[in-house]
């Protein structure tokens, strides 16, 4: 009994040990749809910029994301990433040298490819299409929501009403604001009052998928009063203007959504309960085509490439290497049990969970 004791005590020590180690408090999971890996590490397509099938005003799109450099051009694109991440964190995926990063699900969609950045495994099998079916699946987030430190300090804020679903938000208790759902509550600001006035006048151009900033500033607003420890921020729009063949507006909320997560950083940095304590996981759900050059609109399994895509990290336990230039495999798989790994905890969906990305943590 004794012995049995002996090392449930050393088990508890070692498990607030490894709670301990790491700075990271706090865990925000923020995801792109869609976007391509081309266009975060050489930014705008030099094939579709002034292409007018793709474009409405290419002189002006030109002026505003072209040069000759690919790294002056990203940079005009999503300059918090190249001028923030890059220089405090690290960037995965620029095949250009070797530095790969791809979905071990097949179908190369959004549930799928959500499924797996926040469950930790693909699962073809049941995840196999974008139907709002309660996922079987233990996200993450619900795992983080389980730990008693942690109960209700996690909330989900996205843009494509799929949302509760994939987190299976009835099972797992983590409030998600998502489509064109409204801020609840009876003590909202007067910034979600106004939130949830427009959201119900601008509607936006698709059916279940919202505007980005209605996303962005709920998520603040909820972020500024009741300082959550876990957040997941999912942005939509460079996927559905990707789907319209709007080049330009693609571009555009790349460029916005950086500065969204721009924003974000800032106010954690200047809050005592977040600054040095908070560490960003980026990534996107699947990546598009490039040959032929009208691929770039679509994703799935029949257009090749769709399967490849990023990752970057930045907080207080990852160091400074930029973008990774060497040879590497990671996976989409990976994220979820590295997201626990940066809060101490270790988070398995089963046997096929993706490992933690070691690098990424000091």
């Amino acid at each position: 009994m004794k012995k049995l004791l002996f090392l449930f005590l050393i088990f508890i020590s070692f498990q607030l040990y490894c709670q301990s180690k790491n700075k990271t408090e706090n865990i925000f999971i923020i995801t792109f749809d869609g976007l391509r890996w081309q266009e975060l590490f050489n930014g705008a397509d030099s094939l579709l910029i002034d292409d007018s099938g793709y474009v409405e005003e290419p002189e002006k799109l030109v002026e505003e994301f072209w040069d000759i450099d690919p790294l002056k051009r990203r940079e005009m694109l999503m300059p918090f990433f190249w001028n923030v991440i890059a220089k405090e964190g690290q960037l995965y995926g620029n095949r250009k040298y070797g530095s790969k990063v791809n979905c071990s699900n097949h179908m190369w969609f959004s549930y799928p490819g959500y499924n797996e950045i926040l469950s930790g495994s693909a699962d073809d099998e049941r995840i196999n299409s974008n139907d709002k079916i309660p996922n079987p699946n233990t996200t993450v987030l619900e795992y983080f929501n389980n730990q008693p430190s942690l109960k209700g300090k996690v909330a989900a804020f996205t843009s494509w009403d799929v949302f509760p679903f994939i987190i299976n938000e009835e099972r797992s208790g983590i409030p998600v604001n998502a489509g064109f759902d409204c801020a609840e509550g009876g003590d909202l600001t007067d910034r979600e009052k106004l939130l949830n006035a427009m959201i119900k006048e601008i509607r936006g151009p698709w059916g279940g998928v919202r505007l980005d900033p209605f996303t962005h500033h709920y998520a603040m607003e909820y972020v500024k009063k009741n300082s959550p420890k876990v957040v997941y921020i999912a942005y939509g729009e460079t996927d559905d203007f990707a789907h319209d063949g709007e080049y330009d507006q693609y571009l555009y909320a790349a460029r916005q959504t950086d500065q969204f997560i721009k924003e974000l950083w800032e106010y954690v940095q200047s809050h005592d309960q977040y600054k040095d304590k908070t560490t960003f996981l980026i990534t996107t759900d699947h990546g598009r085509g490039t040959v032929p050059k009208e691929t770039w609109k679509h994703h799935g399994t029949r257009i090749e490439g769709a399967d490849q895509i990023w990752l970057a990290v930045i907080g207080p336990d990852t160091e400074a290497k930029g973008e990774i230039k060497v040879e590497g495999q990671l996976y989409q798989k990976q994220v979820a049990k590295t997201a626990a790994a940066f809060m101490g905890l270790d988070f398995s969906s089963g046997e096929n969970t993706g490992e933690v990305v070691e690098a990424m943590i000091k």
